[in-house]
């Protein structure tokens, strides 16, 4: 639940220079660029699978990431863009008009992993290669990417669209590895889920429903469903009344959230979730509505994670508060005994958009460097050497956009 991106993409072309259509694949053996399920799906070699290399949509990861971002390194290999049966037609990247689009990058330099993720918000597709896609391909993984299954404001209309978000994940994942298994002739060695806001809360779905799919999971402020609240349509209307819900330390960006996140945020959730409320979205009074409670119940997280996740969150997290998200989640996984499959970084200074660090460098610290950090912990966490507990971190005199210590 990202910045609401609701820009017409301005998609690169697959003719971008240093580009060549991909040989037609067999139907087995190495070198496959073939996804299983695909209802459509088309195939480019490349000497630069980063958002350096243009294979992006720029609109679609606008604001999520600090100015001052490294630029990535070139990394060659194929990129497989596509999408799955479906019969809406929200997500318009490549003149389709189809829904459940995927794009997934296959590196030359195969280190031997996959990383699979849900974009923020109602973004599309390409929401991740700036925050995630550049990092871990520089890395040497496989990335896979979905845009859920339904995009822009008016993904309430898709008819049970959240639940369908985390069925497309699972899809994803399933077709992400076998086509892994099917270009490089082995399976992936490791499966990492990761991702940010909606991303989030998908990774945190996963690996409580599907940990067989993954070896663990990386969330970074995922955002909390829970019927008896708290959830987005329990604090947003208090919000909007000028109720205190956020940290006061982060009243200089409540204007921003007032502007940009609050109102338009509650009232497309509302109407997925209770599409037959008349009122006002600022009176929205969740406990009264029993068929919003039931929606909710139906996409619900638990806590019972399968795998080792970690999750970080920013302190000054305008849209999400931390104190009525992730420090909820984190008592659910520790109340259901998976204390030991979990770690909790709550980062000083962090907000919901990294593109707010560039405004206000003195007071915030962007979350991307943390995100590279807590994926780097989870590698290590995997080769069997435990990251540092959970704790808070402070934010640092000199802050970074490419760095960010968790312990």
């Amino acid at each position: 639940m990202t910045a609401v991106n609701i820009v017409v993409p301005l998609f690169a072309a697959l003719a971008v220079l240093g580009t060549v259509p991909a040989p037609a694949p067999s139907a087995v053996g190495c070198g496959s660029s073939r996804v299983p399920g695909a209802d459509h799906q088309e195939s480019s070699r490349t000497t630069d699978l980063t958002t350096a290399g243009g294979l992006t949509d720029p609109a679609d990861w606008a604001g999520l990431t600090p100015a001052g971002l490294a630029a990535p390194t070139a990394v060659p290999g194929t990129q497989v863009d596509g999408y799955f049966p479906d019969d809406s037609t929200t997500n318009t990247n490549h003149g389709w008009n189809h829904d459940s689009q995927f794009v997934i990058r296959l590196p030359r330099h195969w280190n031997g992993g996959l990383v699979v993720t849900g974009s923020p918000g109602v973004r599309e597709q390409y929401a991740n290669d700036r925050a995630i896609g550049d990092w871990v391909l520089q890395r040497g993984y496989a990335f896979a990417a979905t845009d859920k299954g339904n995009t822009g404001v008016e993904f309430h209309t898709d008819g049970a669209a959240i639940e369908e978000w985390n069925e497309r994940v699972t899809q994803l994942a399933r077709a992400a590895k076998a086509l892994v298994r099917l270009h490089y002739c082995r399976p992936p060695t490791r499966t990492i889920a990761t991702g940010l806001s909606n991303g989030g809360y998908l990774v945190r779905w996963q690996l409580e429903n599907h940990p067989e799919l993954y070896d663990g999971g990386v969330d970074w402020e995922g955002v909390l469903w829970r019927e008896e609240g708290p959830n987005l349509l329990t604090f947003l209307p208090p919000a909007l009344r000028g109720e205190p819900v956020f940290p006061a330390e982060s009243e200089f960006l409540w204007p921003f959230y007032r502007q940009y996140y609050w109102e338009l945020t509650q009232r497309v959730y509302r109407e997925e979730l209770d599409p037959d409320y008349q009122g006002a979205e600022a009176d929205y009074d969740y406990r009264t509505r029993p068929a919003a409670q039931r929606a909710v119940r139906r996409i619900a997280l638990t806590g019972r994670i399968g795998r080792p996740l970690i999750t970080l969150h920013g302190t000054l997290d305008g849209l999400l508060p931390i104190t009525q998200d992730s420090d909820v989640y984190a008592d659910m996984v520790r109340g259901r005994g998976r204390a030991a499959l979990f770690r909790y970084y709550r980062i000083e200074g962090g907000t919901h958009v990294d593109s707010l660090y560039d405004a206000h460098p003195d007071r915030v610290r962007p979350l991307t460097p943390c995100h590279h950090t807590a994926f780097a912990a989870l590698e290590r966490w995997l080769d069997g050497v435990r990251p540092p507990a959970s704790a808070t971190i402070a934010r640092p005199t000199a802050v970074s956009p490419d760095d960010c210590a968790l312990g």
